[in-house]
């Protein structure tokens, strides 16, 4: 009969087996990541961060990231929207500042498993279109079976250079990525898991270009997306006041997936 190995980690279904736990796994992929960040009302973006942790400024933060050349993927690729929020984590243990995760979507299945069931990063599916481009203009689209319910738009106007370009090298090197990692119990209300993770990871970044950027969000209704419509539209809710930051980057990203850790 099937026995679970102590030193392994498992994905469901279980039974099928696993791999061997190694904390100094390296997730590598080549990236190219378009990032804007908006202000918004500090009283409503607040609405969607938990107790325990402090809103560091009513910031928005989006990137699109295509990932290719993945390792672990053996060569495959996938293209995902990360929604976040600046944050620092008042714990009894730990205090960290980070970005703390609102929602990613991902447009291939096996990313969005791991990342939900072993760093507490609240992944979902959606169409992620690779970037349109017509330079110096870049875009690209986000939909639920047909219905777009986020536009990105970015215009570059110059190239980060010299010490610039060193400082946002460092800046991108080591980040920490924060989720809620939430299991709900079987035949009841409430969590048979509730904790909050940090999820290490970074970028070697190798070519960066500022410019102008805009999105749009687009409510859905519950009939075209019955089971995601309420958090676009709770994203949408927020307004826009400025874009505070908007960039396309290039490198390589390092996730370190196995060092991830539960914070308290």
């Amino acid at each position: 009969m099937f026995r679970p190995q102590d030193d392994f980690t498992y994905l469901m279904p279980v039974h099928f087996g696993g791999g061997k736990f190694d904390p100094e796994t390296l997730v590598t992929q080549k990236a190219t990541a378009l990032s804007l960040s908006y202000e918004t009302e500090r009283d409503l973006l607040e609405n969607y961060i938990p107790e325990g942790f402090e809103l560091l400024a009513p910031e928005v933060q989006v990137a699109f990231n295509k990932f290719t050349e993945i390792n672990w993927m053996h060569g495959g690729q996938y293209n995902l929207i990360n929604v976040a929020a600046p944050v620092r984590f008042h714990g009894k243990k730990d205090e960290i500042d980070g970005a703390y995760t609102l929602v990613v979507w991902e447009n291939k299945t096996a990313p969005i498993l791991g990342g939900r069931e072993q760093t507490g990063i609240p992944k979902i599916y959606a169409d992620i279109e690779d970037l349109h481009i017509v330079r110096p203009h870049y875009a690209t689209t986000v939909s639920y079976e047909g219905n777009t319910f986020l536009n990105m738009d970015f215009e570059a106007t110059g190239s980060i250079a010299g010490q610039d370009l060193d400082a946002l090298k460092s800046q991108f090197l080591s980040m920490n990525t924060l989720g809620w990692r939430y299991i709900p119990k079987v035949g009841a209300p409430g969590a048979d898991l509730s904790q909050f993770v940090l999820y290490p990871q970074g970028m070697e970044v190798e070519t960066a270009e500022v410019g102008k950027g805009s999105l749009k969000w687009t409510e859905l209704t519950p009939m075209q997306s019955p089971a995601q419509y309420y958090i676009v539209n709770s994203l949408a809710a927020l307004p826009i006041k400025r874009v505070t930051q908007a960039a396309l980057i290039e490198g390589r990203a390092i996730l370190r997936a196995m060092g991830a850790r539960v914070i308290e």
